[in-house]
């Protein structure tokens, strides 16, 4: 298999799916009822993105900002913990877009995007739970993904440990997936991630298959 054609096959892959999240921000399936195990998330530290799959396909990916501070799991570090996740729990059921949230709780103010001065969690939260050992702690950490009103810093570190999404794209997100989704945060580019890679050699092997020519 010719590196550089697995490469170009990541690459296009993930186009689409961003390309997707931006055509559109409404759910394009049911969200799972009971343990969500057709779903996972895949957060890249080094793009500064998402990625969510659904049965092994990449589907749709998102801008997102990781902590400011760098990765870790130690208490009170304000890092955003890397390795094997899943959503412990969903909050927001049915509540607008920008709708502030404090103590998990819905404050009844609504802000809209890049809101001068403003920086709470808005919209909805997905709290997760760590399933590794060196990040154990991240439920009682308080460690989410939620929107964010600062939606002109995703793309770049800037949060407090959480990984923050823009308002409507959090909204979508939740609309998708339900709890017990996996969610994987690495350092590395997505491109590089084995779920991305494997996906890419099986639509690889099934172009070959169908008889089309495969070149550099």
């Amino acid at each position: 298999m010719k590196p550089a054609v697995l490469r170009d096959l990541c690459v296009g892959l993930l186009l689409l799916a961003g390309g997707l999240a931006l055509g559109g921000c409404g759910s394009t399936g049911k969200v799972p009822t009971g343990k969500d195990t057709r779903h996972k998330l895949l957060v890249s530290v080094s793009d500064q993105r998402m990625l969510l799959l659904r049965d092994g396909k990449p589907l749709k990916s998102y801008p997102v900002s990781t902590s400011k501070f760098g990765l870790g799991s130690q208490e009170g570090s304000y890092r955003t913990p890397l390795g094997s996740m899943e959503i412990a729990r969903k909050i927001g059921d049915g509540q607008p877009t920008g709708m502030v949230f404090k103590g998990r709780r819905p404050t009844g103010e609504i802000l809209p995007p890049n809101a001068a001065g403003r920086d709470p969690i808005v919209s909805r939260i997905l709290w997760l739970n760590g399933k590794d050992h060196h990040n154990s702690n991240t439920f009682k950490r308080f460690i989410y993904i939620h929107g964010t009103p600062e939606e002109w810093r995703l793309g770049r570190p800037a949060s407090y440990g959480c990984i923050r999404m823009g308002m409507q794209d959090v909204i979508d997100l939740y609309n998708q997936v339900g709890e017990g989704a996996e969610v994987k945060v690495m350092r590395e580019s997505l491109f590089k991630s084995p779920e991305v890679q494997q996906y890419a050699r099986r639509q690889l092997a099934t172009t070959a298959y169908q008889g089309f020519a495969l070149t550099d």
